[in-house]
């Protein structure tokens, strides 16, 4: 079973210029809600295993790339799709939510 990838400050860009749509999960361990979204998360990876790239961002150990997205709350969640920004979710929401943002761009 895949699991969320780890994204830092130094491999992002990287990780974000995929081929197939790519969710970051930005969070921290003292969030609550992050520590509720964590394991959806991590099921949509298993999910997405080959169709798209799940990954989490500890926004307390990599501060440049959250500050460049303007990153004010956690969770957050961004989807991007060649490199952009295309969907956005803020705060702890259920699967199902995260499921057909991500079905939407596969």
């Amino acid at each position: 079973m895949a699991k969320a990838i780890e994204i830092t400050d130094s491999n992002f860009e990287e990780v974000i210029k995929s081929d197939q749509p790519v969710l970051v999960d930005f969070w921290a361990e003292w969030c609550g809600p992050c520590k509720m979204i964590g394991p959806i998360v991590e099921e949509l990876a298993g999910e997405y295993e080959g169709k798209a790239t799940i990954g989490k961002l500890d926004v307390d150990a990599n501060q440049d790339v959250p500050a460049k997205f303007g990153i004010r709350s956690i969770p957050t969640l961004l989807i991007f799709k060649g490199g952009e920004v295309v969907d956005k979710v803020v705060g702890a929401v259920p699967k199902s939510v995260l499921s057909d943002k991500l079905e939407a761009q596969v």
